[in-house]
């Protein structure tokens, strides 16, 4: 023990004792997915507070020259007797009872338990490289010096709040809800209404179910309709539009804990914290009352049964074989991660993304920065590795394994299968990190993470291999004059082909209007609705829809000098490795509100996409002259400037003059009221010349996802917002964050003020301007170009691959749920042509697989 102790006095200085804001890693092991509670445990370095499990620990060490380890050894405890269990006075364990849930929540109060509960831990210091334990008892016969600091450390480490447990969903609240600001000062009128305790129909149409009342004037009416025809008539929502009355509560689910609020002006679920003051004004006693209706979490569940994705898509109705091994490992779902699971699936089944980040694994973690949890391309090969190694397929342990468990087969969820698995928090912290949707724990578009992903892969693989060019293709898109005759081509980048949903050419329109027809029938006749029907789509339609000429209204052309009306024609001008398809199936309704197609296409296995291949300009066919349309200037307004390098305040002839632009007030007045920001839609109508808002929805449809869609409208000729000058400081962690991913700091600050110090818009400024910055030194990661991967620039231009457009289907993502952002995503692969399926951590072969029901389709080429 004498040895022990001089070794722990000689590390002493080594040992830190986290303070606030530290980043403690004591839950995973930043190189794998090892945790305490694998075999082995993990190492947690006393200085970095990093975690390793026990395969990568020492390398660690031999790297960083670190010896003392917090070694976490975490066991399951022994399962409790059913009777122990049962008994609500006295646990006879010494631990409370449990409690049963009583709301959709993981991980807090009144929600479920977490599994930190059924858990035992070990802790010790181990010291390498001859791996020397301390345990606190040990150290109750050292010196004073080292057992205070050690013993500080240890429980400093053991106390703080590890990085993965702040963003993990284990901490989940389905149901959380902000504050109403309508709620605090809400006005109510004293017009003598009182409501009776039941018997509530609607004002306008009688209807007594999915009834509000608005909290301002006490008037009770219907809800909105849902988007399979059930619900409501909108009365209430009419009432808000007249009245401008904010706040409605849903009749039927208050009880004394509380009530359904929705605010109409805030479009969403709140909190109302006077809500017993603003019912008792209206004469309901909170107290007394009891739920007589389904709550909207409620509700939404049993619209998505009615619907019937859920047990279609995750083949519920079926005892399915659950599979293990290599390429066949489930991903923990972390509270709406299964659009993250679903995407990763099936991204490292393209042999792109495995010799990239799988093959050369070695290679990455040894060039890894001292911090690999912050290193994208070190968390990209971590969870490819992971997926694909087969070392996480395991089947999960029954919470009750042990001498007593149970022998009846686990139900969860839809079927049997689940596994350990892994739980990717550090790869989604990363890549959520500074996004405001990703980096949240709601639930989000699988096209959207998608493209976000490629994005980031584009951004850090500036040289050497880019697997993101499995997916890249080229668009050719063909303009023609109606007018003139003349035509215009044009080329763009993209990943995923859109396929529209042509709902009139269904195949069963018959049944569809007979539907209608019991719908109708039913909320006339105030019955349950029926169970809708689901439009049958031909597969040979949507690409019809695709591939036929649209027709451009108020065309500016360059040969007439004028306004006319042209056709478009889109065509592939190449054929990516692995197409990507996604169906068109989020739209939004005459009014403007998203719903969702209730579709069934008949996708094929194969594809022939040859006839689609543009041609370039035809023989004999005149292009467009290339003539900018006019400029959209004041033509009378005052010629004001910004300084220019040689001018002052005096004398402003070296002005550079900046021009206001000309935009239509009620286009963007229309856009802004359907929810979009005011800056996007200021850009909207300048884009599209004035010309209407069809052409600006067009514009704000296809621009939704630009990092600076909501940032100020930038003129041209101009490298700043108004408001902003080109010399104003910038963002140190800006800079940081670009020259991490390879560029200089004088190209990265160039970037930010060009962008206003916007980060995200400065990145893909820096990635659209290569061309400019060639004359300026580029470094990847702080090193010089030569020791940069591959040591070359990247070539001028797109780069494509190309080769014959016959396509074979080996992947597809299926959504559950009235909307992009609710519900459910499950990935099927298809496996040594065996279909299987991934539903979070449930992985078996497929018995039906649902490829008529598909969001997002995955082709390969065929090769001849």
């Amino acid at each position: 023990m004498a040895e022990v102790s001089e070794v722990l006095m000689s590390v002493l200085s080594t040992i830190r004792v986290p303070r606030p804001g530290d980043r403690v890693h004591k839950d995973e092991c930043a190189l794998s997915f090892s945790s305490p509670e694998s075999e082995g445990g993990l190492y947690v370095c006393m200085n970095s507070f990093l975690g390793f499990g026990s395969q990568y620990v020492d390398r660690h060490h031999t790297r960083s020259g670190q010896r003392a380890y917090l070694h976490i050894i975490r066991t399951r405890k022994a399962p409790v007797s059913d009777t122990l269990k049962e008994d609500d006075n006295n646990s006879g364990s010494g631990d409370p009872p449990k409690k049963k849930p009583t709301r959709l929540a993981i991980g807090i109060e009144g929600g479920f338990n977490v599994e930190q509960d059924q858990y035992e831990e070990e802790v010790k210091v181990v010291l390498f490289p001859d791996r020397q334990e301390v345990t606190a008892d040990d150290l109750t016969a050292m010196p004073d010096v080292v057992r205070e600091r050690v013993s500080l450390a240890m429980a400093g480490l053991m106390s703080a709040d590890s990085v993965s447990h702040a963003l993990q969903v284990q901490q989940w609240d389905g149901e959380v809800r902000a504050e109403s600001r309508h709620a605090a000062e809400l006005k109510q009128l004293d017009n003598g209404v009182k409501i009776p305790p039941s018997g509530w129909r609607c004002e306008v149409c009688d209807l007594q179910e999915n009834l509000w009342m608005n909290l301002t004037d006490g008037r009770v009416f219907c809800g909105r309709r849902y988007f399979d025809g059930s619900g409501g008539n909108n009365h209430a929502l009419l009432h808000f539009q007249q009245t401008g009355h904010p706040l409605a509560v849903k009749l039927g689910t208050i009880t004394p804990d509380g009530a359904d609020v929705y605010s109409y002006d805030e479009d969403d679920m709140v909190l109302d914290p006077k809500l017993p003051q603003h019912l008792a004004h209206f004469g309901i006693d909170m107290m007394t009352m009891e739920k007589t209706e389904r709550t909207m979490t409620e509700l939404e569940i049993a619209v998505n049964q009615r619907v019937g994705e859920w047990e279609v898509i995750q083949e519920s109705g079926a005892t399915l074989q659950p599979l293990s091994g290599p390429g066949l490992t489930g991903m923990k779902n972390l509270g709406n991660s299964c659009y993250l699971n679903s995407v990763m699936q099936v991204i490292f089944t393209v042999p792109d993304f495995q010799s990239k980040y799988v093959s050369n694994i070695d290679k990455i973690f040894d060039d890894a920065p001292s911090d690999p949890t912050q290193d994208f391309k070190t968390q990209v090969a971590k969870l490819g590795y992971g997926l694909l190694s087969g070392e996480y397929s395991k089947p999960a342990l029954d919470p009750g394994e042990g001498a007593e468990a149970s022998t009846e087969p686990r139900k969860d969820f839809c079927f049997q299968g689940d596994q350990v698995g892994i739980a990717p928090r550090m790869f989604k912290a990363l890549v959520g990190r500074g996004h405001p949707e990703f980096s949240t724990n709601r639930q989000q578009d699988a096209q959207e993470f998608l493209l976000h992903f490629i994005n980031m892969v584009e951004r850090n693989c500036r040289s050497g291999a880019n697997p993101s060019e499995a997916f890249r293709f080229l668009v050719e898109e063909r303009i023609v004059c109606q007018q003139s005759q003349k035509a215009k081509y044009t080329q763009r980048v993209d990943y995923i082909l859109q396929l529209p949903v042509p709902m009139d050419q269904a195949t069963n329109t018959e049944e569809l209007h007979e539907a209608e027809r019991r719908r109708e029938e039913a909320d006339s006749s105030g019955a349950p609705p029926p169970s809708p029907v689901r439009a049958k789509i031909p597969f040979t339609a949507c690409m019809a829809a695709l591939s036929e000429p649209e027709t451009l209204t108020d065309f500016w052309s360059s040969a007439v000098q004028a306004k006319t009306t042209a056709t478009k024609t889109t065509r592939f001008a190449s054929f990516p490795d692995h197409l990507v398809i996604q169906v068109k199936k989020f739209t939004f309704g005459q009014d403007w509100v998203p719903k969702k197609l209730d579709v069934s296409i008949d996708v094929p296995d194969t594809l022939n996409l040859s006839t689609l291949r543009g041609a370039g300009q035809q023989p004999g066919e005149e292009l467009l002259p290339e003539l900018a349309p006019p400029p959209l200037m004041t033509p009378d307004v005052e010629v004001k400037g910004i300084l220019g390098s040689h001018g002052n305040e005096e004398d402003d002839s070296l002005y550079s003059p900046l021009l206001s632009p000309v935009l239509d007030d009620s286009t963007v007045s229309q856009l802004c009221e359907m929810g979009f920001p005011l800056e996007a839609c200021r850009k909207a109508v300048y884009y599209t010349g004035n010309t209407g808002i069809d052409a600006a929805m067009n514009w704000v449809m296809g621009h939704m996802d630009d990092p600076d869609f909501s940032a100020p409208l930038v003129l041209p000729g101009t490298s700043s917002a108004p408001g902003t000058t080109p010399t104003e400081s910038v963002s140190e962690e800006h800079l940081a964050t670009i020259v991490s991913m390879g560029f200089s700091r004088d190209q990265a600050t160039r970037a930010l003020r060009a962008t206003s110090n916007v980060l995200e818009r400065a990145v893909d400024w820096i990635f659209s301007h290569l061309d400019d910055l060639e004359s300026m030194e580029v470094s990847e990661g702080g090193r010089s170009a030569a020791e940069s991967e591959g040591a070359r620039e990247p070539p001028p231009g797109p780069k494509v691959r190309d080769g014959p457009g016959k396509y074979e289907l080996f992947a597809f993502i299926s959504h559950m749920g009235t909307s992009t952002m609710c519900g459910h995503y499950v990935c099927h692969i298809k496996k040594d042509q065996q279909w299987v399926i991934f539903n979070d951590q449930k992985v078996c072969a497929s018995e039906k697989p649902p490829k008529d029901l598909g969001y997002l389709y995955f082709y390969r080429r065929v090769t001849e």
